[in-house]
């Protein structure tokens, strides 16, 4: 049971983060709040030290500051910023953190470049359906795009995902 929550939740909060903001531009709270409080309950199931535990968190204040402060000069939006945090928790304090922080960049450099292409008059007659509002270029980026694509990446790396694969049957 312990394995499959750890297989399935972060994954699956996720994916779910990278849909809402690609169709609404929002990234619901409830994501966030899920990811931390899994996290909370599962990390010590799996045995993991109060150290390490602590660590977890660490990382996700020191990720949580500098979001604030993007947050702050308008650079970031409040749900990739509250997505990022809680999923730095998930990653701990070391090099996988670094890794995924490294990714969500690139992948949201990438993403916002291939949105200035698109919103560019060379492509002012194709419509994208449901996703039509992304074309406007009064829209931000969809951040949780490259965050959970990063995440999604990264997430066979972490600790717990290690775990759950070295205690599944």
């Amino acid at each position: 049971m312990l394995q499959a929550a750890i297989m399935v939740i972060f994954p699956l909060c996720l994916a779910f983060a990278a849909l809402t903001d690609t169709l609404t531009m929002t990234i619901p709270n409830r994501v966030s709040v899920i990811l931390l409080l899994s996290f909370a309950v599962i990390a010590p199931l799996t045995g993991m030290s109060w150290f390490d535990y602590g660590q977890h968190f660490a990382a996700g204040l020191i990720v949580f500051v500098v979001c604030f402060g993007l947050f702050g000069i308008g650079v970031m939006g409040g749900g990739d910023a509250k997505l990022l945090t809680a999923t730095s928790v998930w990653f701990g304090l070391n090099m996988q953190l670094l890794n995924y922080l490294t990714f969500v960049a690139v992948f949201g450099g990438l993403l916002t470049i291939l949105l200035l292409m698109a919103r560019s008059d060379r492509f002012a007659a194709f419509h994208f359906g449901p996703v039509d509002h992304l074309l406007n270029s009064k829209v931000g980026v969809p951040y949780g795009i490259a965050i959970g694509a990063a995440a999604l990446l990264c997430y066979p790396s972490s600790a717990l995902m290690q775990y759950a694969l070295a205690h599944s049957v």
